[in-house]
């Protein structure tokens, strides 16, 4: 698996755990006027760390963390039931293409210090999948369980 475009079809079909259950990739998004209680609510019950924030036309407006609520919200002592998404995202969305490379997109988050990056279409610009830190791990980790088995078969069968 080599690039992102990769990663998001195989997303699809990883399994979570040892469950058997398959992973369904969905885009979650929040309206920048929505409260940061309802995105901390939202990453809660999608058990996720971001969502893309959208405009009043449905246009990538921003991203909202994990870590934007803490350093925004809570250290300010803001109430996240009043405070709205705008006050609190980053505007400035670092993103991807389907064909950038897995090490690219590795290398992108370990400079910007990011763990999530929205997937931007090439040609239209529209938002297309999420992939974050965590995906990028469970990709290298299924390539290296693939190389183990492979070379597991060619010592013992020569």
């Amino acid at each position: 698996m080599n690039t992102v475009a990769q990663l998001l079809i195989n997303k699809q079909h990883w399994q979570e755990g040892d469950h058997g259950t398959h992973r369904i990739e969905h885009i979650q998004t929040i309206p920048q006027a929505a409260t940061i209680l309802d995105a901390a609510n939202a990453m809660n019950d999608h058990r996720i760390g971001s969502l893309i924030v959208l405009d009043t036309l449905n246009n990538i407006a921003g991203i909202i963390t994990e870590r934007d609520i803490l350093t925004r919200v809570v250290t300010q002592q803001l109430d996240p039931a009043t405070t709205p998404v705008s006050k609190a995202m980053t505007k400035e969305v670092i993103h991807c293409t389907p064909e950038t490379t897995l090490t690219e997109a590795r290398h992108l988050m370990t400079d910007c210090k990011i763990r999530h990056i929205p997937v931007v279409e090439t040609t239209n610009k529209q938002l297309i999948g999420m992939i974050s830190i965590g995906d990028l791990n469970a990709a290298a980790n299924a390539d290296l369980t693939i190389e183990v088995k492979t070379m597991r078969q060619y010592i013992t069968t020569g």
